[in-house]
C-alpha cells in the first residue's frame, strides 16, 4: 500500500513554515493522542501524523522528501531514524505534560519500543570498529606482504572474563529495577495516566551492579592493550584498498568491532601505476631512435625483458610488454607494462660528434 502525502496528512501546503508544521501537528496530536482518543484507529492515525511531522520538520529529510518522495526517505532512514530531529518534547509539554523526557521515551511510549533495543533489558553494544593505516612499497603490492602490526585497542579483561567482578564473585541483579535497567513512574494528567521511563540510578541502566570490583580492570570489564596482529596483504592490492579483520576492533559487551586496514602505496621512483597496468619512461639516443635498437627493460619483479625499438621511433612513442604489469587480486589476470620512449638530446658535444652530426644533417636534407 502506498503512503499518503505528508503535507496532506498534516493538512498544510508544501511551502508551509516550520512553525506552521508544528502548529498543525500539535492540533492533530491533541485530537488523536491515544490517551485522549480511545477509538481503534487513533493510535495508527497518531503514528501517521507523527511520522509526517518528523520528516517535514527536519530540513534535510524535508528536502529529500520534496525531491524524491517517500523513496528518498525510506532509502536513507530507518523507521527509528525518521523520528530523530523533530521537536516532540516541546509539543508534548505544551499539551500538559510538564516534565522533561527525551526522544527515546517518546518513541517507546507511542511506538512500542525504545530505539533499537528491548525495553525490558539493558542495552548491549558491540565494540567500536578501528582503522589502521599502513604504507607499503609498490613491490609489496606486487608480491604480497605478510607483516605484524601493533594495534592499541580495548580488550575483554582476562581476569574477570569481562564481568567486571572480582574473581570468585559475580554481578548482582539490581533490586531497584529488577534487572531491567529502567525505572517507571506514572502520573495522572488531563489526558490520562502518563508513564515516564528513566535510567536506573543504582545500576546505571545495566540491570546488574558489582559489589566487589575486579582489581585488574576496576570493574570496567575491559582493558586498554596493544596487540600484535598478523597481517597478510594480498598480491595486486591497490592504493586506498581496505582489508577488514573481523572481531579485531574494540571489545564491547555484545561482541568486538572490526579492524579496517587502509593500504597506502608509496610513490615508486620508476613505475607509475594505473589499475593493473604499469608505466615507465625509457631514454634512448637519437641514433637509436633513428636506426632502431633493442633495449633491456627491468620489470617490477626484477626480470629483464628485451624490447625492440623500430627505426624511425619518435619521442613519446609507447610500446607494450604484455603481462608484465600488476597481478589482479586473487589471481584475476595480469596487467601490462607500457614503456614510453624519451629521445634524449645531448647538451654537450665533442668536435668529432658535432662534425658527424653536421654531415648527417646535410645528408638528411637530401632525402
Amino acid at each position: 500500500m502506498s503512503k499518503r502525502d505528508y503535507y496532506e496528512i498534516l493538512g498544510i501546503n508544501n511551502n508551509a513554515s516550520k512553525s506552521e508544521i508544528k502548529k498543525a501537528y500539535r492540533k492533530l496530536a491533541l485530537k488523536y493522542h491515544p490517551d485522549k482518543n480511545p477509538s481503534k484507529d487513533a493510535e495508527e492515525k497518531f503514528k501517521e501524523i507523527s511520522e509526517a511531522y518528523a520528516v517535514l520538520y527536519d530540513d534535510e529529510k524535508r528536502r529529500l522528501y520534496d525531491q524524491y518522495g517517500h523513496a528518498g526517505i525510506d532509502q536513507r532512514y530507518s523507521n527509528e531514524d525518521i523520528f530523530r530531529g523533530a521537536d516532540f518534547s516541546d509539543i508534548f509539554r505544551s499539551m500538559g505534560f510538564d516534565f522533561d523526557f527525551g526522544f527515546d521515551d517518546i518513541f517507546e511510549r507511542f511506538f512500542g519500543h525504545r530505539m533499537g533495543f528491548n525495553r525490558d533489558r539493558p542495552r548491549r553494544t558491540r565494540g567500536s570498529d578501528l582503522r589502521y593505516d599502513i604504507e607499503v612499497n609498490l613491490e609489496d603490492a606486487f608480491n604480497g606482504l605478510e607483516t605484524t602490526i601493533q594495534v592499541p585497542r580495548s580488550e575483554t579483561c582476562d581476569v574477570c572474563d569481562g564481568s567486571g567482578a572480582k574473581p570468585g564473585t559475580s554481578p548482582k541483579n539490581c533490586s531497584q529495577c529488577n534487572g531491567t535497567g529502567q525505572l517507571r513512574t506514572s502520573r495522572r494528567t488531563a489526558f490520562g495516566i502518563f508513564t515516564q521511563i528513566t535510567t536506573c540510578g543504582k545500576c546505571h541502566g545495566q540491570g546488574t551492579y558489582i559489589e566487589e570490583r575486579c582489581p585488574e580492570c576496576n570493574g570496567k570489564g575491559i582493558l586498554q592493550k596493544t596487540r600484535s596482529i598478523e597481517l597478510k596483504i594480498p598480491r595486486g592490492i591497490d592504493d586506498g584498498s581496505q582489508l577488514r579483520l573481523t572481531g579485531e576492533g574494540e571489545a564491547g559487551n555484545n561482541g568486538s568491532g572490526d579492524l579496517y586496514i587502509v593500504v597506502h602505496i608509496k610513490k615508486h621512483p620508476r613505475f607509475n601505476r594505473s589499475g593493473l597496468d604499469l608505466h615507465l619512461v625509457k631514454d634512448i639516443t637519437f641514433p637509436e631512435a633513428t636506426i632502431g635498437t633493442k633495449i633491456d627493460i627491468e620489470t617490477l619483479d626484477g626480470r629483464i625483458e628485451k624490447l625492440r625499438v623500430p627505426e624511425g621511433t619518435q619521442n613519446g612513442d609507447i610500446f607494450k610488454i604484455r603481462g608484465r604489469g600488476m597481478p589482479g587480486l586473487h589471481g584475476r589476470g595480469q596487467g601490462d607494462l607500457y614503456v614510453e620512449i624519451h629521445v634524449k638530446t645531448p647538451t654537450k658535444l665533442t668536435k668529432k660528434a658535432r662534425k658527424l652530426l653536421e654531415e648527417l644533417n646535410d645528408e638528411l636534407k637530401n632525402i
